[in-house]
């Protein structure tokens, strides 16, 4: 595939283009064989892998200097993993494609990622923005069934223009401060709603420590009628049509309201699972998602699809005198998150489980179906204006972020002047 095709804006540039190998070192990394014991002991230097996107997805942390592994020498000794300098521009190439970050010391990589030492005529800033700029088209030309990848022949064929080093470091000084501008707006806006959603969280914890403290607790086990847990079948990675069956993602389930367009189809040929058909009124339950959002549960509504469990859902059944949509409201709340967090193993920063003995634990007011539903539809009105407001900030968001990757790609081509072009006009 052609630099060209794989990024077409960039045969608007006033600098010519040059494939990046040509100014910059191109390489990659590997993972030494887990069988041996001796190569993951007295690992001391940097080895950057996919656990470590979590840092780079926003797009706003330019220079990674802190990995969540490290890697030995005798692993990089019986390996093909080698420590790249300082400033090597790093690029990650599957199942999460097209994040990049700059190197702040000496470090290894697995083979997820391309990297480049850039040469005298190439600007490290430059580079990671020029990436950046790519992030769109890389991810579109990503391809694989299980796991996205752009493959390495591709990455051969990734072209930059070529402005004098001069200039790229202009450009690069230049999208430094103007990303920065626009970075700051959105944190501004997200920080603004998630203040919003705190105080909804502190209003409903009031209501439910004021029914706890007229009725005590009773644990959500009494109402168990039944449980179950779907399969992760190898799914298509598109959401299913009408008439296709679906696989739920556990961020269906997110923010505590059930989105049935996050699912993946599940692929011709594979039969669904007997019993793991979701139907409206089903209690979700999230198995294993992020430590902060483990534990999220949702009630089923408007389900115009087949759709099925995956294996990190649980679906719960209630006996009379527990209300699905009670124990979702009750769940939103910080005790029941915070017993969640805590009773969830194999936390990380991406993904943690909990047992559903934990969740028949989960501490349910002991109020009668009447206050029950009294709680809910209040909950549910105090959300209307918040529920307003989502969209609004979603599209801020979407605009601002269309408005950074807009920066970029006009300053490295060079369709302004940058010395005298201001992002704000």
């Amino acid at each position: 595939m052609s630099g060209s095709r794989i990024a077409p804006w960039l045969t608007e540039s006033r600098w010519p283009t040059v494939p990046i190998r040509l100014v910059a070192r191109l390489g990659s990394g590997h993972t030494p064989s887990r069988s041996k014991p001796e190569y993951w002991t007295d690992c001391t230097a940097p080895w950057i892998t996919l656990a470590d996107v979590w840092q780079l997805r926003s797009g706003q942390r330019n220079v990674i200097t802190e990995t969540k592994e490290k890697i030995s020498p005798l692993g990089l000794a019986n390996s093909s993993a080698v420590l790249h300098p300082p400033e090597t521009v790093i690029l990650s190439r599957t199942a999460s494609v097209g994040f990049s970050a700059i190197m702040g010391t000496e470090m290894a990589t697995s083979q997820d990622f391309a990297t480049w030492t850039c040469g005298p005529r190439l600007e490290p800033r430059y580079l990671l923005h020029a990436l950046r700029g790519m992030a769109p088209d890389l991810r579109r030309i990503a391809t694989g069934s299980t796991h996205k990848t752009i493959y390495m022949p591709d990455i051969e064929q990734l072209r930059i223009p070529l402005p004098p080093v001069r200039a790229q470091q202009r450009i690069a000084d230049f999208l430094d401060s103007e990303t920065a501008r626009i970075d700051q707006l959105s944190n501004l806006r997200q920080k603004t709603f998630s203040r919003l959603i705190e105080r909804e969280t502190a209003q409903l914890d009031i209501a439910i420590d004021a029914l706890i403290s007229q009725a005590g607790t009773v644990p959500l086990r009494r109402f168990v009628w039944s449980v179950d847990q779907g399969t992760s079948p190898q799914c298509d990675s598109v959401p299913a049509s009408e008439d296709e069956w679906g696989v739920l993602k556990v961020s269906c389930l997110r923010p505590g309201v059930f989105n049935s367009e996050e699912n993946k189809r599940l692929p011709d040929g594979i039969h669904p699972e007997r019993g793991s058909e979701v139907h409206e009124g089903d209690l979700l339950i999230a198995r294993a998602n992020t430590p902060q959002l483990v534990g999220s549960t949702a009630v089923v509504r408007q389900v115009r699809r087949r759709l099925l469990l995956s294996d990190k859902i649980f679906r719960v059944r209630l006996a009379e005198g527990m209300s699905p949509d009670f124990v979702a409201t009750v769940a939103r709340g910080s005790r029941i998150r915070s017993l969640s967090a805590a009773g969830s193993n194999g936390a990380s920063q991406s993904m943690a489980n909990i047992r559903f003995e934990e969740v028949k634990a989960w501490p349910m007011p002991a109020v009668g179906t009447a206050q029950q539903q009294d709680l809910v539809e209040r909950v549910a009105r105090s959300r209307e204006s918040l529920d307003a407001l989502r969209p609004v900030v979603n599209r801020q968001l979407a605009l601002l972020s269309e408005r950074r990757q807009t920066l970029i790609t006009a300053a490295v081509t060079g369709q302004f002047d940058v010395s005298t072009a201001s992002g704000r006009k």
